[in-house]
This record gives C-alpha cells, sequence and structure tokens, in this order.
C-alpha cells in the first residue's frame, strides 16, 4: 500500500468516475472481454491508473495475448502495481491493483512471454493513456 494513497470518499469516487469505471476500480468487476478501448491500442506511450493518473504499464510491455483484454508483461516498476490472493468465484487468481490508489486493475497469470513469463491482464476500462512525446 502506497503511503501517498488518496484518501477519496465513496462519493468521491462516484463523481470523479464512469458507472464502469467504478464498478471496476472500486467493486473488482471485470468489462466484457474483446470490448475495452485499450485491447487492439498499439500507440508508444504510458498506460496510467484511470482513477489516479499513476503510470502503471509501458506500451513496450503489451502484447496480444488473446484473452480478450491488454495484456502486459510487467509494470513499468515493481511498486506500480500491489498484488493480493483473490479466491472469488471458486478460483485462486492473484488481484492486480494500482499501488497508489487500491483500484482494481485486473489479475496476473503465469502463463506469458518472456522475460517474466506473467501475463498482467488489465481492464481496459481501468487505464487510461499518456502518448510518448
Amino acid at each position: 500500500m502506497n503511503e501517498h494513497k488518496p484518501e477519496k470518499s465513496d462519493e468521491q469516487w462516484r463523481a470523479n468516475l464512469s458507472p464502469e469505471q467504478y464498478a471496476v476500480c472500486r467493486c473488482s468487476a471485470t468489462e466484457p472481454p474483446f470490448s475495452g478501448k485499450w485491447y487492439r491500442h498499439k500507440e508508444p506511450g504510458t498506460y496510467t491508473c484511470v482513477a489516479c493518473k499513476a503510470p502503471l504499464f509501458a506500451s513496450e510491455t503489451k502484447y496480444d495475448s488473446g484473452s480478450g483484454w491488454p495484456s502486459f508483461f510487467q509494470p513499468v516498476t515493481r511498486s506500480a502495481v500491489s498484488l493480493l490472493q483473490d479466491d472469488s468465484h471458486g478460483m485462486h487468481r492473484t488481484e492486480v491493483r494500482c499501488a497508489a490508489c487500491e483500484s482494481h486493475l485486473g489479475h496476473v497469470f503465469p502463463d506469458g512471454p518472456k522475460p517474466t513469463g506473467l501475463r498482467y491482464c488489465i481492464n481496459s476500462v481501468a487505464l487510461d493513456f499518456v502518448p510518448m512525446k
């Protein structure tokens, strides 16, 4: 957890996020596969947290996993995301959250490409994008 975490009330989160963003980021919902704005996006830049604008993933680490969600093999830094055990829905998964504001981003799986072997499977609606200048 980040000591500089934005202290917002539920009402403030609802006011600052769209209903779909709120459902994913604050309630751990999942957007439908193949529906997200950033799924096929290929422009160079940095994917940031839609809730707090913290940098999360560099475009160079994005790849097409075929899963229907933007996939990355690593975050911009180890401290950009936090990982939590998620045993919901009768599954054992690892949840990925923004370390800065604790927004739910998606899950990480051990079936990604080299060099990490990881697939950070992230909801598009939880991301924003800053193009490379």
